[in-house]
């Protein structure tokens, strides 16, 4: 390559950088290891790790039932080894798992189209406000302080211009009176999360009301996907971005997880990604085929509303087969055993807020990590310190319960952060 180019070392390559960028040594990382090291490294880390654990964290990644069929059904060969289609009608397979995630996640959110899914809700939320930005012509959002934390900092990484909306102290919700005060004619759009990091219900009728009386656009994000068995689907706003963890895919350190974006229709031109949608074919067979593809590699780059260059089809898949084994009622009583052993741990803790919360709360426990060391002997995985986030919330911890969490393990905790004093 040097040759071709005729340069006489690689380091000519980039002489043309400023010397300020240049490292002049190499990486300060460890020599690589043999697969054998790695599969011994990870089997001892495994022996003492959380296996067996009783776990309490939720805070966007949460412990749910996998259904055994979610596997089988992911590992068929056509699924597991295929890769996003760009000749798109051949793989007929392919586009109706796209087709049926879709129609699901608008039935659950309540939209009227959703496309063939985002890398994970982080990235799907500065996606939705880059939408709104298009749709409204204006250039900045307000995003509610109770809007997951890691989601609001992937916000800034996008270089969105974003302005905080404060909680309120007592029902652990925005704060009406700060967003009234902020909204003005360059808001896009109001990013609410329901329920909030702090797990509380938002009331999402009143903030679309106040963002549509400014000409401004509502996007609701949700990380809890079962809540949606239970809430009213956020029929109001907007936009929808969300993180479908919850339905079958494994927390796994922390990904690949499988994001959510839906709108109304009058912005699905806006929706970065693909729209599948249904058709018939030559011999009047129903057939499906990729009506939208609003991505760089597609259409001209100057045209493209994002750089987005994967559906996670095979992460949608487990999220897809989740609802199918579930259905409606399935999905409803998930919601429900969810929601109450929550309040049933609630019911015996000090709660930081007053609104009404489904499955996670934030609870005053007065030394989050002295409380997290003493259940950590009982092999206990406890709530999740706020004052990482939040600093005013020093004393307080957020909890999370799930059909997987024991009543007794419940009561482990409530009588660890009780005896507190």
């Amino acid at each position: 390559m040097l040759d071709t180019l005729g340069l006489a070392r690689l380091e000519n390559l980039y002489a043309h950088l400023p010397k300020e960028v240049l490292l002049d040594r190499p990486l300060n990382l460890p020599r690589g290891k043999s697969e054998y090291e790695i599969i011994d490294y990870f089997r001892a880390r495994g022996a003492g790790n959380a296996a067996g654990y009783a776990n309490f964290l939720g805070a966007g990644v949460y412990r749910h039932y996998r259904p055994v069929l979610v596997d089988t059904v992911i590992s068929r060969g056509e699924f597991l080894t295929s890769y996003t289609p760009y000749q798109a009608e051949i793989s007929q397979g392919t586009l109706t798992a796209i087709f049926e995630f879709q129609t699901m996640i608008c039935q659950l959110t309540g939209m009227d189209v959703a496309n063939a899914s985002m890398y994970d809700g982080s990235s799907a939320v500065p996606e939705a406000a880059l939408m709104a930005m298009r749709a409204t012509g204006r250039g900045r959002v307000l995003v509610a302080r109770s809007v997951h934390p890691e989601y609001r900092e992937v916000l800034r990484t996008y270089r969105v211009e974003a302005e905080e909306i404060a909680y309120d102290r007592d029902s652990g919700g925005i704060d009406i009176g700060d967003l009234e005060s902020k909204l003005d004619t360059r808001t896009a759009a109001v990013i609410v999360q329901s329920p909030n990091f702090f797990g509380i219900v938002e009331n999402v009728k009143q903030a679309a009301s106040l963002a549509h009386a400014r000409g401004a656009l509502l996007i609701v994000v949700f990380t809890e996907a079962v809540s949606l068995g239970l809430l009213e689907p956020p029929r109001d706003a907007d936009i929808v971005a969300g993180e479908l963890q919850s339905f079958a895919i494994a927390p796994s350190y922390g990904g690949p997880f499988a994001g959510v974006l839906a709108c109304k229709e009058k912005h699905m031109r806006q929706l970065p990604g693909r729209l599948v949608g249904e058709t018939k074919d030559a011999n009047g067979n129903r057939a499906f085929c990729l009506t939208l593809s609003a991505r760089e590699q597609h259409i001209r780059r100057e045209k493209a509303t994002s750089n987005i260059c994967t559906n996670q089809a095979l992460i949608a898949l487990m999220a897809t087969v989740f609802m199918a084994v579930y259905g409606k009622q399935g999905l409803r009583e998930l919601a429900l055993q969810n929601l109450s052993k929550a309040h049933y741990l609630g019911g015996k803790l000090h709660r930081l807020f007053s609104g009404p919360y489904f499955n996670e709360f934030a609870a005053v426990v007065g030394d989050p990590q002295q409380i997290n060391f003493a259940l950590g002997a009982q092999r206990i995985i406890g709530g999740l310190p706020l004052d990482r986030f939040y600093p005013e919330l020093k004393d307080a911890m957020l909890f999370c319960c799930t059909e997987m969490t024991g009543r007794s393990d419940m009561d482990v905790v409530a009588a660890a952060v009780n005896r507190r004093d």
